[in-house]
């Protein structure tokens, strides 16, 4: 079963004596590995597939890596098989041992969008920016499992104090609402097993193996929760690449490589090289770049691919110029060799680059799809529902309570909510419980209350069949009963509201599969969907379109041919890294970006761009030198083309248009 494996990843597979760390370049077949690992211990060495673990970043990932790992066990192991996100397995870690980390198991998990109001509120409405700043540090405190008491003593400037400041009084609000944020899915396992020496056997004991995908993503509090379930036998391959280690500004910590050797002095280090995507053109450049870096293992990227293209490097006048260079070489290109658009991507630095390419996309009739945009469960109507789905699966969500009972409009307005709140404030209960005190006839007006009550009565009604009645069923009761689709067409324009309702319709549809096939019902989907909007924002469904992303985001795409724009000093490096002597991811991030080309890497700068209201001239990126001698530029530096060289060209495309010579 392993004869297609070269020797290093049959090295990888086969090796169980102990803890593992499989240094996978880029492009070298880490989930081919992966899968084959988990195939090997099942079919092989007689593990069970309940006790086996694989732990990726995002449920895109864990879907691949289950469809794989589907095709090579039988039914009944591949169902038994943990694949999952680290928040999902936290998910799973937290709902099972609920009371002991003083919830209940229908937790509700906050996003993005309810932290920042609460985070907002609490400090006394401050500013979008200020409030998203307070979220950011507390979030960064709590990847670094570190409490409100130990943040009180780390505050270094003004910034730092209010989210100091506000950081206790925000924990408090969470397990007021039953709720939890993202952060919170690894922290309070981790928390748990520290202090609950059962609990983590208990799971230790459930999960006797575990392979850990993108390594070098691990922050402080994953590392810990995968030391706390591995033990110290460390029955674990981790599965990583430090050059492709890009997201230190979100928490992630590289130096959990170094860790792991510390931590396990026994580690076995098995290096991936081969590179089964691209040409060695593109593999010596990554190569020779990287090495710009202090290295934590040594390795070299080779192929079996030939040589390859001349890596093109094309300097511009300007951002315009630049967007409208690289829209025509991409229509040559793919005319002149009859791809298709999919095979093309377009990579930039910051997401404020993508409108001058979108601009001249739209204008050579270039489909395109970008990645990162908005989530579709970030839309107004998405949310709007799922604040009742959130409410069915947990009455104490005071956010989703809010959200639910004003829409649709049910003549219950902001007055009535803060007399409800004041009251409920005084009860140190929920929303939904005040409602129906006897003592909230004594601050909410008597018409008023019997609004609310009739809504809760419905909310309860509900949760009681959420339990017994298939999702589908229930969600098309909610949508008649609240009359949300006359809502939309009396507060929206015609098209506006059609659109909505189109999307309501997609969303309940899905939910309505979702919950068939994997046999949950409306509570267990609740929790689901927060995970999905969280962890897979951007993530695009297949078509024949050109894929516009940052370099963030391209990790772990592969395209035929590759624009890498903006290739500039102040860009990429990005000018705050420059600042801040912190060149070595934004190496990596080039080193990314180069790696995800097959075929073809084309490479553009300006000379000249506009910063605030004035036009600056611009160098070149320092990282386009470090690239070796692979590259070829075009431009004002343009090597002049052969007589012979130009002939051909020209005799290949009359022949292309069916023309005689």
């Amino acid at each position: 079963m392993l004869s297609h494996l070269n020797a290093p990843q049959r090295e990888a597979v086969k090796y169980l004596d102990g803890p593992c760390l499989v240094l996978a370049g880029a492009g070298s077949g880490k989930t081919r590995v992966i899968t084959q690992k988990i195939a090997y211990m099942v079919q092989q060495c007689g593990l069970d597939a309940r006790n086996i673990a694989a732990i990726t970043f995002t449920n895109k990932a864990a879907r691949e890596m289950q469809e794989r790992v589907g095709k090579l066990l039988d039914a009944r192991s591949a169902k038994q098989l943990t694949v999952c996100t680290f928040h999902a397995l936290g998910v799973r870690i937290v709902r099972q041992e609920a009371k002991l980390v003083g919830l209940k198991p229908q937790f509700s998990i906050l996003d993005s969008a309810d932290i920042l109001q609460i985070i907002t509120e609490l400090s006394g409405n401050a500013d979008k920016a200020t409030a998203k700043g307070i979220q950011w540090t507390i979030s960064g405190w709590k990847n670094a499992l570190i409490t409100p008491g130990e943040a009180e003593k780390l505050v270094n400037d003004e910034a730092s104090y209010a989210a100091a400041k506000i950081y206790p009084a925000y924990e408090k609000t969470l397990r007021a609402y039953q709720g939890v944020d993202f952060d919170d899915l690894i922290a309070l396992p981790v928390r748990l097993f520290d202090s609950n020496p059962e609990a983590q056997e208990r799971w230790q004991h459930k999960l006797r193996y575990l392979l850990v995908d993108e390594y070098q993503d691990t922050n402080r509090a994953q590392y810990k929760l995968l030391r706390q379930i591995a033990g110290d036998r460390g029955a674990f391959t981790a599965v990583g690449d430090d050059d492709q280690a890009i997201y230190a500004w979100r928490g992630a910590d590289v130096e959990n490589l170094n860790l792991l050797q510390r931590d396990y002095p026994k580690l076995r280090v098995i290096k991936l090289e081969q590179n089964y995507r691209s040409s060695n053109r593109i593999l010596n450049a990554a190569n020779t770049l990287i090495a710009n870096n202090e290295k934590l293992f040594e390795k070299k990227l080779w192929s079996e691919h030939g040589l390859g293209e001349h890596i093109h490097v094309v300097m511009a006048r300007d951002p315009d110029h630049e967007a409208e260079l690289v829209a025509m070489k991409l229509s040559a290109h793919k005319f002149e060799f009859k791809t298709h658009f999919s095979d093309y991507a377009i990579l930039y630095r910051g997401n404020h680059q993508a409108r001058l390419f979108e601009q001249q996309l739209r204008n050579h009739r270039i489909p395109y799809v970008i990645s990162g945009g908005q989530s579709f469960f970030d839309r107004a109507e998405i949310r709007d529902l799922m604040s009742y789905l959130r409410l069915l699966a947990n009455e104490d969500d005071d956010l989703a309570f809010i959200r639910a009972v004003t829409t649709p409009r049910r003549g219950i307005g902001a007055a009535t909510l803060e007399a409800l709140g004041n009251y409920a404030g005084t009860r140190h209960v929920s929303l939904f419980a005040a409602t129906f005190e006897e003592g909230a006839g004594e601050h909410v007006a008597a018409r008023q209350l019997e609004g609310v009550r009739k809504f809760g009565a419905y909310i309860k009604q509900l949760a009681h069949r959420a339990h017994r009645e298939p999702a589908g069923a229930l969600l098309e009761d909610l949508l008649r009963t609240i009359g949300y689709e006359a809502w939309l067409m009396e507060n929206c324009e015609v098209r506006e509201a059609q659109t909505r309702w189109r999307n309501v319709r997609d969303f309940v549809d899905w939910l309505s599969r979702k919950g068939e096939q994997d046999d949950k019902n409306l509570h267990d989907l609740v929790q689901t969907i927060a995970l999905i909007n969280m962890l897979d924002k951007g993530n695009e469904e297949e078509a024949d379109a050109v894929q516009l992303a940052t370099l963030h985001a391209s990790k772990g795409l592969e395209f035929g041919h590759v624009f890498l724009v903006g290739v500039e000093e102040g860009l990429l490096p990005h000018q705050s890294s420059i600042d801040e002597d912190k060149i070595e991811e934004e190496r990596r991030l080039m080193y990314v970006g180069v790696t995800r080309a097959q075929r073809s890497l084309t490479i553009t700068a300006c000379e000249r761009r506009r910063f605030g209201g004035e036009i600056r001239s611009v160098e070149i990126s320092r990282f386009v030198d470090e690239l070796g001698d692979g590259t070829k530029r075009s431009g004002k530096d343009a090597e002049p083309v052969s007589k012979e060289e130009g002939k051909a060209r020209f005799a290949n495309l009359r022949a292309m248009l069916g023309k005689p010579e």
